[in-house]
C-alpha cells in the first residue's frame, strides 16, 4: 500500500521524481499552466503539434522540461472541461497510478485535486484521488518469485494544495488498507486461502487492533446451533467450514451494524459440477467476504464511533461421496428447510444460517455481501453491485454511498411476486426459483431469513474481480460499506 501525504510545494518548484498535472482541451490552467509559462510554452508547442492531445484518459511523459526542477512531468488527459465530473476524474487518477507504476520512482507529487469537481470538495477529490492511484499500483507479489531486481517502485505521494488534506488522508489510508486486504485475499491461490486462511486473517485484524474480538466457530459448535444449511454444503470438503464472528466496539452500548460475507473459499459447484473455462475464477468466490472484511478493517482502522460485526461463514464446496445431493432437504438455523435443486446455489444456503446467526447481535441493520448470481452479472454487468432491499431508507443510504465513494450500486426489485418461483413441495422454501430473475429469486431467498430486521444485500458476483488470466480482485465493495459506515458514524 502507497504512503500519503500532502504538500504546498509549487509544481515548478517541487523537489520530487515527478510531478503529475491534469491538462483540459484548452486553454491550460492551474499547474498545467504554470509549467507551460515556466517552460516559456513547451506545452503549447506539444500540444499545437499534436503530440499532446489532453484526451480524457490519455497520459503523456516528458523528461527535462526546461524552468521545472522535477526530471519527469507526467501529464494526464482531462477531456473538454465542461464534461469533467466524478468518473472523469477518478479515471484521471487512476491513469496518473497505471501510468506512475511503471516508472522506476519511488515517490510522486501530484497535483490533481487542485482540479474543480462539481459537487465535491478538497477532501474528496484528495481521498478519490489516493485510492484510485493506489488501486492502479496494486502488486500481487505473494506466490511470485521476484524478477524485478534493485528496480525503484511507486511508494509514497504527495498531494499538493493550499489545503492541509490530514483528515482526508487518514480516511484514504484506512479504506486503501481495507481494499487491498481484500484484494489480497481474492487474489491468492484457493489451495492457500482457505476457511482456516481467512480465519488466521481475521485474527491478524483482532490481534492488530484494540477493542476488536474474535470467535471462530468451528463444525461441532455449528452442528449443535443448528447450521444445517451451512454445514451441508461444506460436507464433502476436506477443508473444514469457519464461522468468522468479528466484533468492533468503539460506541459504548450502541446496537452495532453487521456485516455479513459469503466466503466460498472455492466453488467447484458441487454435484452440479461447473463447466470447463469458468471454474478457475472460482477462487474469487469468497470476495464478499474479503469485502466485509475489508471494510470492517477500514472502520477499526479510523476508529469509527460505532459497534460493528462482521461475519464470515466460510467452506469450500466440492463434490465427494460426503457431498449434498440435489433433492437434499435441509434444516437451518432459523427452523426453515429447504430443498436443494442446484448444489450450485450454495452461496445463499451458508448465508442464510449466517444472517440467523447475525440476527443474535440484535443489529441496527445488515448488509451480505456475496458473489452470488451469475444473472447479476447478465443483469448489470462488471459496473453496478446489484443492491436488494426492502427498506427504502437503507437501500438509499448505500446507493448514497456508492454515489458518493464511486463504488456505485443499482437497485433491484425484491417484490413478493416473485416468491413463488422458490416454492417446494417438500420444503418450507427450495433453493432456486428457475431460470428467470436469477439474482432477484436468490436475493428472494435470503430476505426470508432476515425478518423483522433492516437487511440489504449486494450481489456483487459482476465488480469483486476483473475477468482474464490477469484480472485481479477490484476489492469492491470496500470503498461503498466503508462510505456507509462514515456515513453512519458521522450521524451519531
Amino acid at each position: 500500500m502507497l504512503e500519503f501525504s500532502s504538500s504546498s510545494l509549487a509544481v515548478e518548484t517541487a523537489d520530487t521524481p515527478c510531478v503529475v498535472v491534469g491538462v483540459f482541451d484548452q486553454p491550460f490552467s492551474g499547474a498545467a499552466a504554470t509549467i507551460d509559462r515556466a517552460s516559456q510554452g513547451a506545452l503549447t508547442r506539444l500540444r499545437d503539434a499534436c503530440d499532446l492531445t489532453c484526451k480524457g484518459g490519455s497520459s503523456l511523459l516528458l523528461h527535462g522540461v526546461s524552468g521545472v526542477r522535477a526530471p519527469r512531468v507526467l501529464l494526464i488527459g482531462l477531456g473538454a472541461k465542461a464534461d469533467f465530473d466524478a468518473l472523469a476524474y477518478q479515471r484521471a487518477c487512476y491513469e496518473a497510478g497505471k501510468a506512475l507504476k511503471h516508472l522506476p520512482i519511488d515517490s510522486a507529487t501530484v497535483f490533481l485535486p487542485e482540479l474543480e469537481v462539481r459537487g465535491h470538495d478538497a477532501a474528496w477529490r484528495v481521498r478519490t484521488a489516493a485510492l484510485a492511484i493506489d488501486h492502479a499500483t496494486f502488486r500481487y507479489t505473494a506466490t511470485l518469485k521476484s524478477g524485478n531486481g534493485n528496480r525503484a517502485h511507486l511508494k509514497h505521494v504527495e498531494f499538493a494544495g493550499a489545503t492541509d488534506f490530514g483528515d482526508a488522508l487518514k480516511q484514504a489510508r484506512a479504506t486503501a488498507k481495507g481494499v487491498e486486504f481484500a484484494r489480497e485475499l481474492g487474489c491468492l491461490p484457493p489451495n492457500l486461502c482457505t476457511p482456516a486462511h481467512l480465519a488466521d486473517s481475521a485474527r491478524q485484524i483482532a490481534d492488530g487492533h484494540p477493542g476488536v474480538g474474535l470467535e471462530v466457530l468451528e463444525r461441532e459448535q455449528m452442528r449443535e446451533l443448528g447450521m444445517g444449511s451451512l454445514l451441508a454444503v461444506a460436507q464433502g470438503a476436506a477443508n473444514p467450514p469457519k464461522l468468522i464472528v468479528l466484533q468492533y466496539h468503539g460506541a459504548g452500548q450502541a446496537r452495532p451494524y453487521a456485516l455479513i460475507g459469503k466466503g466460498v473459499t472455492f466453488d467447484t459447484g458441487g454435484m452440479n459440477l461447473k463447466p470447463t473455462g469458468s471454474m478457475e475464477e472460482m477462487k474469487y468466490d469468497m470476495c464478499g467476504a474479503a469485502g466485509v472484511m475489508g471494510a470492517f478493517l477500514a472502520a477499526v482502522e479510523m476508529k469509527l464511533p460505532i459497534n460493528l460485526v462482521c461475519l464470515v461463514p466460510a467452506v469450500e464446496n466440492m463434490p465427494d461421496g460426503a457431498s449434498y445431493r440435489p433433492s437434499d432437504v435441509l434444516t437451518t438455523l432459523s427452523g426453515l428447510t429447504v430443498e436443494v435443486l442446484n448444489t450450485d446455489a450454495e452461496g445463499r444456503l451458508i448465508l442464510c444460517d449466517a444472517l440467523a446467526y447475525a440476527k443474535r447481535f440484535d443489529p441496527q441493520a445488515m448488509v451480505d455481501a456475496a458473489t452470488l448470481t451469475g444473472a447479476c452479472v447478465v443483469a448489470l454487468g462488471k459496473h453496478a453491485s446489484g443492491l436488494f432491499s426492502t427498506d427504502d431508507a437503507l437501500a438509499n443510504e448505500l446507493l448514497d454511498a456508492g454515489t458518493q465513494s464511486l463504488d456505485r450500486a443499482w437497485r433491484m426489485p425484491l417484490w413478493d411476486d416473485y416468491r413463488n418461483q422458490l416454492e417446494s413441495a417438500f420444503a418450507d422454501i427450495a433453493n432456486i426459483g428457475g431460470k428467470s430473475a436469477g439474482a432477484i429469486t436468490a436475493a428472494c431467498f435470503l430476505s426470508r431469513f432476515t425478518e423483522g430486521t433492516r437487511w440489504a444485500h449486494l450481489d456483487v458476483a459482476g465488480t469483486a474481480w476483473d475477468e482474464g488470466r490477469k484480472g485481479y480482485a477490484t476489492g469492491r465493495p470496500v470503498p461503498l460499506l466503508t462510505q456507509w459506515l462514515m456515513d453512519r458514524s458521522a450521524s451519531v
